[in-house]
């Protein structure tokens, strides 16, 4: 019989069990959308199919119902640039449903995703979409797939092809065949004799790597006995919840095949609330406590808090840490519905949360949260009349608000507003926001790199001031001597004065004008690395003063710097570059082209098969870097960077 499935109007299914989430990640293109928008559609929720098809920028929360059990999903962006959302899912999340292509090609993407579900010990079944789309054999896919896991992956459904068409699976643990049928469940027929093999060495793999962890199964198979499915189910769930073997699953989810027997791989194998909590460290003992994964301005909802209540239960009204929930909200069919009260294992949308920023824990010790990944990308933004800077000053602190992997910073040398985040599309999609959230036409260009600029020789430079203007006039004599310092040390200040040629009261003005004199140089840019003596001067008894001499010292120092062989530096990055290590040839050529100089290469001791790339890059070459590093590596590479020296400037 096929499984039914219950709508949730209720909030949480009949049976009172505790309700699970799923978090489904996966490569931009897998279709993890149209999984979304499936299970909820097979889950009894009303959805609006095909509303997000494209590429999704943001987490899309939905609510539903299986056999009276409550769930929730987490659709995660997948391109490499929302990385960090997903991570701010996955960090709630009892599963991750990792969806893949029937392809081996683009398995290569899944390596960085599959290794965060390993450090964080976070269980995962794999579902490999667009089935109907497969040209090779699905082990292939299996394969590619393995390469990029330390997890033993193991095959659940084998499919059965009928020429070039996938028309149904085998399902290896029941030794029964199903053909799919478009919008219902599945049809039960017999085992295509030319399936049986390869089901039998499927099955074979499955108990192998099952036998590994349970010795009552290992003995089945020493003695070539035939376990029953009971028998398997048992060791698998184990096993699957240790991280030791992840499942892997097969479907078409734009056709909805596939859906149903997802759903009761999720309903059997996917932990509870209690047995996340304990993964996590969390006590099972206390009152309500919730974590923050996502802040949302929702318009005239005002401001959502996206929340996992690891204890419950949780009414609307409530106060956790002196916080009083304004509104407890669900997601059902994909929006907002309001209920009275969560029970341990939700994740609902707390209102009215000020101040309380995603990450919090809410009625407990801070719980462990993902931190953002370093910004690759850079603008820096301007609203195209300055009547609106307000307004765009309200929409950055909530996009910042909402976004904990964009920073937006004033730099108070350019007076440039400055958005910093994960790459080309991510602040494309903050920009957008802006347009559509604040209403302000913005113009976007490359922030202005920090130049600075030195001397190459000495001078010794005399400046005059007199002026007389009725009553007290303006006198002041300097005689400087400006030289160039090692690079990094700095400015510096002395005086050689003999004689009271220059009273010492006069002498920190003339310091402080000559430091300030460096603010802008003959170039235009800051001055930096060099020492100035004040060697000679006269003063008059009367006119001479703090101002007076200030003036004369700077221009002394403007004129004398002029004559000092004036040089533009540039500043210089130290840049590592990570990446699998068959793109490695390509990310030096890269580097080397953006007039990088190469320091050397290392195999990641924490990633097998990646690469770490070193080389000394002027930060001039560095804003368009990561557009450029992705489309060479599948989206896959990356880098940080640390501001390293300063150097004169050598062009391209």
């Amino acid at each position: 019989m096929p499984d039914t499935f219950v709508p949730d109007n209720a909030g949480r299914g009949p049976g009172g069990a505790s309700p699970r989430s799923i978090a489904l990640v996966g490569p931009q293109g897998s279709g993890k959308s149209t999984l979304f928008e499936a299970m909820l559609a097979a889950a009894g929720a009303p959805t609006r199919r095909g509303a997000n098809r494209g590429m999704g920028t943001e987490l899309r929360l939905g609510h539903g119902s299986f056999m009276g059990e409550s769930w929730a999903i987490i659709d995660c962006p997948g391109s490499v640039e929302f990385a960090h959302d997903a991570d701010c899912a996955l960090a709630v999340a009892d599963l991750a449903v990792v969806v893949t292509e029937a392809s081996p090609a683009r398995a290569t993407a899944l390596g960085p995703l599959f290794r965060r579900l390993e450090e964080a010990g976070i269980p995962a079944l794999v579902f490999i979409n667009k089935i109907d789309q497969l040209s090779g054999r699905v082990r292939d896919t299996l394969a590619a797939l393995q390469a990029q896991t330390s997890r033993k992956l193991v095959l659940r459904q084998v499919p059965i092809r009928e020429g070039e068409a996938v028309t149904g699976y085998v399902d290896v643990v029941s030794e029964r065949a199903y053909r799919y049928r478009r919008g219902e469940a599945s049809e039960r027929i017999p085992v295509p004799e030319a399936m049986r093999e390869r089901e039998a060495e499927a099955r074979a793999e499955l108990l192998e790597a099952l036998a590994d962890h349970d010795d009552a199964l290992l003995e089945k198979v020493l003695e070539d006995m035939a376990p029953a499915p009971e028998e398997i189910y048992r060791p698998l769930h184990a096993s699957e919840a240790s991280g030791a073997v992840v499942s892997v699953l097969i479907g078409a989810a734009e056709h909805g095949n596939g859906i149903q027997r997802l759903w009761k791989a999720l309903r059997h194998d996917v932990p509870g609330v209690a047995e996340t909590a304990a993964r996590r460290g969390i006590p099972a003992e206390g009152g309500p406590l919730a974590q923050v994964f996502r802040t949302l301005h929702a318009g005239h909802a005002g401001r959502l808090s996206w929340a996992r209540l690891w204890r419950g239960p949780l009414r609307d009204g409530a106060a956790l840490d002196g916080h009083r929930v304004g509104g407890l909200h669900r997601f059902p069919g994909g929006e907002a519905q309001k209920v009275p009260e969560a029970m341990a294992g939700d994740i609902v949308a707390l209102g009215r949360l000020e101040g309380v920023s995603t990450g919090a824990t809410l009625g407990g010790p801070p719980i462990d949260f993902p931190q953002p990944p370093p910004a690759v990308h850079a603008l820096a933004i301007t609203p195209e009349d300055r009547k609106d800077e307000v307004r765009l000053s309200t929409a950055l602190q909530r996009l910042a608000d909402e976004d904990p992997a964009l920073t937006v910073t004033l730099d108070p040398e350019s007076a440039e507003t400055i958005l910093s985040g994960q790459g080309e599309i991510h602040l494309r999609a903050v920009l957008e926001r802006l347009t559509a959230s604040a209403g302000v036409k913005l113009k976007a260009v490359r922030p202005q790199i920090p130049y600075r600029e030195t001397i190459r020789r000495g001078v010794v430079q005399h400046a005059r001031l007199k002026r007389q203007t009725g009553g007290h006039g303006q006198f002041a004599d300097v005689k400087l001597e400006i030289t160039p310092r090692p690079r990094g040390a700095g400015f510096h200040f002395d005086e050689k004065v003999v004689g009271g040629a220059v009273p010492k009261r006069f002498i920190p003005a003339v310091a402080a004008a000559a430091e300030e004199a460096t603010k802008k140089g003959p170039l235009g840019h800051p001055v930096v690395d060099i020492a100035v003596t004040l060697l000679d001067g006269t003063f008059h008894s009367v006119d001479s003063s703090d101002m007076a001499f200030g003036t004369a010292t700077r221009m002394a120092m403007q004129e004398g710097l002029a004559k000092a062989d004036p040089v533009q530096l540039e500043p210089i990055d130290h840049v590592t570059v990570n990446v699998p290590s068959e793109y490695t040839p390509g990310a030096q050529r890269l580097l080397s082209g953006r007039r990088g100089q190469i320091l050397g290469y290392a195999a990641m001791e924490d990633r097998p098969g990646w690469d770490a790339v070193e080389a000394l890059v002027p930060q001039a070459e560095l804003p368009d870097l990561i557009i450029e590093l992705r489309s060479q590596t599948q989206g896959l590479g990356t880098y940080v960077r640390r501001f390293d020296h300063l150097a004169e400037s050598r062009g391209k």
